[in-house]
C-alpha cells in the first residue's frame, strides 16, 4: 500500500487521464493527413485537430500544479509527434542499417525531446493563468504559448517543424488566414479555439463589457481577413498571359537501389524522359541523377546540354555537384541545374540552385554526432549550404524558384525571395525524394506542407518527386493534378505564374521573419499575466 501511494505521488496524473491524452495525441497526428484507405485518405482533418487539442486544453486548464500541466502536455505531444514522424524509423532501419530497437529508440527519443517544447508551454500557461482569469484571456494565453512552442521547434537547431498543427487546416476554414499569418498563425489560432471551447467557466464576477469588446475585436479581425483573403480572391488579374507547359517526372527508383543497381536505371530512364519531353519545362526529382558530372558516362551530360541548348525548352535536373574549395578540398552540394536554350534578354544564361536548409545526419553532421552517423550506411552525408535567398530562374516570362526536399517546410525562408515584389518568384518548384520513408503517410503529409506554402505565398507549387507526391498545386493551395504514388510516370500540364500580387504574410515575413508573430505572442502573455496579477491583488476582474 505504501509503495502504491508513493508511485502515485511520483506520477502526477492518473492512468485515466494518461490514456485520454495518449488517444488525443494520436488523433492529432492522424489529423495532419488521414492515413487509412477510403474517401479521406491523405486529406487533412482540421476538425479532428481542433477536437484533439481541445482535449489537452481541457486537461491542462484544470491542472492543479505546473508540474501536472507540464506532464499532461508532454504525454500528449509525445504521442502526437511520434505518430507524425514514425516513418523516420524506415530510413534509419531499412536504409540506414540501424537495428530495429535502436532505430525505434532514436525516433522515440526525438519525439520525446521535441515534446519538451510543448510541455514547457503547458507549464507556462498554468503559471500565467492559475489565478482564474477569464476564458478569452486564457484562450489567448494558450494560443501564445502554443504558437511560441511551434516556432521554437521549427527554428531552433536548424528546426524540424514537420507535423505542426497548422497543416491540418490546409482544407479547413482556417486556411483563409494562411496568407496573413502563415502556418504558425494557424497553429496559434487553432489553440485559441481549442481553449476557448474547453476552458473551465468559473463563476466569477466580471466586467462583461471588456469581454464583449475583446470578442468583437477578434471576430472583426478574423472576418476581415477571411473576406479579403487572397486564397478566396484567386489573384486572376495577376496571372501570366500565357501558360507554361510543364512535365514533372516521377522515376520511382527504389531507395535501396538508388546509389547501387538503380544508378544505371536512373541514368537511362531520366535521359529518355528528358529528351522526349515536348513541354516548355521538364523537372526531375531531387538527385534524380545520383552521380556528380565527373562520374557520369562519357557524353551523357553533354548530350543533354546540347539537346536543350538548341531548342526552346528548359529542364531543371536534381543532382549532386562537386567543386573544389579555395583550400583545394572537394565539396559537395545537393543542387538543381537548369539546362537552357541559348540565352535571350528575357532568360537566364545559366542557372544553379544549391540546397540551403540541409537535413541533419542525412546531409550534414551536427557537432558531437559523428558516432551516430557512422552507425548508419547512408551515402552523401555531408554537403555545403547554398544561400538562403537565391535568384529565381527566368524563363519564358516566369521567375521560377526551386526548393529541395523538406526546404518547403520553412515558409519564412522561402518568403525571403519575396522581399522585392518586382523580382519575386511567379512559380515555385519542389524537387524531392522521400523514398527514404516508403509508401507511407509521409508522402501526403509533405503534399499538404507544399499546399500550405502555396497558400502562404500565393504562388503555384510544382512538385517533382521520386515516389510521390508528384503534383501541381495552384496559388490557392488546391491540388489540380497528381500522379499516383509509388509508380513511374510523368505529369504534364499547363500552369500560370502569379505576378505582382504579394500576400500579407510574404510582405511582413520577408522583411522581419517570424519576429512579429513571436512579439505578438509574448505581448499577449504579458497582458494576460498583468490581468492575473491585478486579479490576485483584487484590483479588477476580467473575463466571463
Amino acid at each position: 500500500m505504501q509503495h502504491n501511494a508513493q508511485a502515485k505521488r511520483q506520477w502526477p496524473i492518473t492512468a485515466h487521464v494518461t490514456i485520454v491524452l495518449l488517444l488525443a495525441g494520436l488523433a492529432q497526428a492522424l489529423s495532419l493527413a488521414w492515413p487509412f484507405d477510403g474517401a479521406f485518405k491523405g486529406n487533412a482533418q482540421g476538425w479532428l485537430q481542433c477536437a484533439s487539442l481541445a482535449v489537452l486544453a481541457y486537461n491542462i486548464d484544470r491542472s492543479t500544479s505546473g508540474l501536472q500541466a507540464f506532464v499532461k502536455t508532454w504525454v500528449f505531444s509525445l504521442v502526437w509527434l511520434a505518430g507524425s514522424i514514425w516513418w523516420l524509423f524506415i530510413s534509419m532501419h531499412q536504409y540506414g542499417g540501424l537495428s530495429a530497437p535502436v532505430a525505434g529508440l532514436a525516433v522515440g527519443l526525438m519525439a520525446a525531446g521535441l515534446a519538451l517544447f510543448y510541455a514547457v508551454a503547458g507549464g507556462v500557461y498554468h503559471a500565467v493563468c492559475q489565478t482564474g482569469v477569464g476564458v478569452l484571456p486564457r484562450a489567448s494565453a494558450f494560443a501564445a504559448v502554443w504558437g511560441l512552442a511551434e516556432m521554437v521547434r521549427g527554428t531552433l537547431w536548424t528546426g524540424f517543424p514537420w507535423g505542426a498543427v497548422g497543416y491540418a487546416h490546409v482544407d479547413s476554414l482556417l486556411q483563409h488566414w494562411a496568407p496573413w499569418a502563415g502556418v504558425y498563425g494557424l497553429c496559434a489560432l487553432s489553440a485559441f479555439i481549442a481553449m476557448a471551447v474547453a476552458a473551465e467557466r468559473k463563476n466569477s464576477r466580471t466586467t462583461m463589457r471588456s469581454t464583449q469588446i475583446f470578442a468583437a475585436v477578434i471576430v472583426s479581425l478574423l472576418g476581415y481577413t477571411w473576406v479579403t483573403s487572397p486564397s478566396r480572391s484567386g489573384n486572376e488579374a495577376s496571372l501570366s498571359t500565357r501558360p507554361l507547359s510543364v512535365t514533372l517526372l516521377q522515376g520511382n527508383i527504389p531507395q535501396d537501389l538508388k546509389f547501387g543497381e538503380g544508378v544505371s536505371l536512373a541514368l537511362r530512364d531520366y535521359k529518355e524522359a528528358l529528351l522526349s519531353s515536348t513541354s516548355d519545362l521538364t523537372v526531375t526529382p531531387e538527385t534524380a541523377i545520383p552521380l556528380i558530372q565527373q562520374q557520369m558516362p562519357e557524353h551523357y551530360w553533354s548530350q543533354l546540354e546540347n539537346h536543350f541548348s538548341k531548342g526552346s525548352q528548359a529542364a531543371l535536373i536534381g543532382l549532386p555537384l562537386a567543386a573544389r574549395s579555395e583550400q583545394g578540398q572537394l565539396q559537395y552540394s545537393n543542387s538543381v541545374i537548369a539546362l537552357m536554350p541559348q540565352p535571350t534578354p528575357a532568360s537566364t544564361a545559366s542557372y544553379q540552385y544549391d540546397k540551403h536548409h540541409l537535413v541533419p545526419f542525412g546531409e550534414f553532421v551536427p557537432p558531437l554526432f559523428q558516432w551516430f552517423v557512422r552507425m548508419m550506411n547512408i551515402p552523401l552525408g555531408d554537403f555545403t549550404r547554398g544561400d538562403m535567398a537565391q535568384p529565381s530562374l527566368q524563363f519564358k516570362g516566369e521567375r521560377i524558384a526551386p526548393n529541395i526536399c523538406y526546404e518547403d517546410l520553412f515558409g519564412e525562408e522561402l518568403a525571403r525571395s519575396f522581399a522585392d515584389p518586382e523580382n519575386a518568384p511567379t512559380l515555385m518548384v519542389n524537387l524531392s525524394n522521400i523514398a527514404w520513408f516508403g509508401d507511407t503517410v509521409a508522402i501526403d503529409q509533405h503534399l499538404n506542407i507544399s499546399r500550405m506554402r502555396a497558400l502562404e505565398l500565393g504562388r503555384p507549387m510544382l512538385r517533382a518527386t521520386n515516389t510521390g507526391a508528384t503534383a501541381i498545386i495552384n496559388a490557392q493551395g488546391q491540388v489540380t493534378q497528381r500522379l499516383p504514388s509509388a509508380v513511374q510516370g510523368a505529369l504534364t500540364a499547363e500552369v500560370y505564374g502569379v505576378h505582382r500580387a504579394i500576400t500579407p504574410y510574404a510582405q511582413w515575413v520577408s522583411v522581419w521573419g517570424l519576429w512579429p508573430l513571436a512579439g505578438v505572442a509574448v505581448l499577449t502573455l504579458l497582458v494576460v499575466a498583468a490581468m492575473a496579477h491585478a486579479l490576485r491583488h483584487g484590483q479588477r476582474r476580467f473575463g466571463p
